[in-house]
């Protein structure tokens, strides 16, 4: 990743979040691992970050991603979680049930 410049910043800012579903259930089968990376690549759009690098588990996700320094850590993450959470609890109602709390 190269520095990169906005109006008024020069900034090389990379973060690496893991994303674990709740009580690190086995939830993501192919299907769901496929479209959960749609999706994160897709928000990753709309919103200018970044993913060099992204790997989906069956109980868990990587994401090494650099954002914008208008982007703290905690809005990056929230942002990736509602986002993603609302799409697969909608597309994939049996993981609701799965997840006691109905939380991902």
């Amino acid at each position: 990743m190269a520095v990169k410049r906005g109006k008024h910043a020069v900034y090389d800012i990379t973060y690496h979040f893991v994303w674990i579903p709740k009580y690190r259930k086995n939830i993501l089968p192919e299907e769901l691992k496929k479209r959960v990376e749609e999706l994160f690549k897709k928000i990753a759009e709309q919103y200018d970050f970044e993913i060099n690098t992204m790997e989906v588990m069956n109980d868990h996700v990587h994401i090494f991603l650099s954002a914008l320094p208008k982007y703290s850590p905690a809005k990056i993450v929230e942002v990736l979680k509602s986002i993603s959470s609302k799409v697969v609890f909608k597309e994939f109602p049996w993981v609701e049930k799965q997840l006691w709390g109905g939380e991902l």
